[in-house]
């Protein structure tokens, strides 16, 4: 059984400010080792509930976060960006079930830590068929194309809700409470780390007895709206082929499938980073 471990770092232990899941701040270096041992303490529990190999894939900005040094040898690591598949690298490659440590709720939500999708500086919110989106749905949709469930996730208490909401009664991990954006109550890390091993091997464990979560299936073809933070930045993310402006911020296209769409809104936000 193959488990792909998708991370990003705004919902790994203790962290509650930008500063320290930016590389140009002090903060960073320790805040790289605790996301580290996260992963760590996904992967122990991932084996110990009966998974026969274990991929990570590192989803945070440039994708060069997590110490390979200090990762456990049992499990490989996709790191580096851009990837083909972003943050869920490595799902196309015969991946039975996926797990998200480390992730954040969606722009808009609170209280929730450091909450924002894909970009703060540039996205103010994505809509699929509809639906906000955040990260969480993003990438979930794009493990379902693959018949990949999501098992379990980590992260504050409102993360772990939305991905309840979205994929029914996943594992959790809860390792703060958020009590505004940059504000929240933190487990030690030893003690979320014991949290995010046990739901870990409690989701693998379900997966292998036929309990676990149905892939993301969403229907298609399907339409994604992309709202900018300002009108120039939606002035050249409009040039994206087959985009339509709908408002002064916000752009939509449609695509036959997730993967279609996920990598046109990435193409999308570059365009408006220009």
């Amino acid at each position: 059984m193959k488990i792909l471990i998708a991370v990003d770092m705004e919902g790994i232990s203790g962290v509650v400010h930008w500063d320290q899941v930016s590389p140009q701040h002090a903060e960073y270096g320790r805040f790289r080792k605790l996301m580290t041992a996260d992963v760590n303490a996904a992967v122990r529990g991932a084996l110990a509930g009966g998974a026969d190999e274990v991929i990570v894939s590192d989803g945070h900005a440039s994708g060069r976060n997590i110490l390979i040094e200090e990762l456990d040898p049992r499990a490989r690591l996709n790191s580096g960006s851009p990837s083909p598949l972003a943050m869920v690298q490595g799902v196309d490659g015969g991946v039975d079930a996926a797990m998200f440590v480390g992730y954040h709720a969606r722009n808009g939500s609170t209280p929730a830590i450091l909450d924002h999708t894909w970009s703060g500086a540039y996205v103010a919110g994505v809509w699929i068929n509809g639906r906000p989106t955040g990260e969480i749905e993003w990438n979930a949709s794009v493990c379902g194309q693959f018949g990949v469930p999501v098992i379990a996730i980590s992260g504050d208490q409102t993360a772990c809700a939305q991905a309840r909401d979205l994929l029914g009664p996943i594992e959790v991990a809860v390792v703060k409470q958020a009590r505004g954006r940059m504000a929240a109550e933190c487990l030690a890390p030893q003690v979320a780390q014991a949290k995010i091993e046990e739901a870990a091997r409690r989701a693998v464990e379900r997966f292998r007895a036929g309990e676990g979560p149905q892939p993301l299936r969403l229907e298609l073809p399907l339409t994604a709206e992309l709202e900018l933070k300002t009108s120039d930045m939606a002035d050249r993310a409009a040039l994206l082929p087959g985009a339509r402006r709908v408002a002064g911020l916000r752009i939509e296209f449609a695509a036959e499938d997730p993967v279609s769409a996920y990598r046109a809104f990435r193409a999308a936000v570059a365009l408006a980073r220009e």
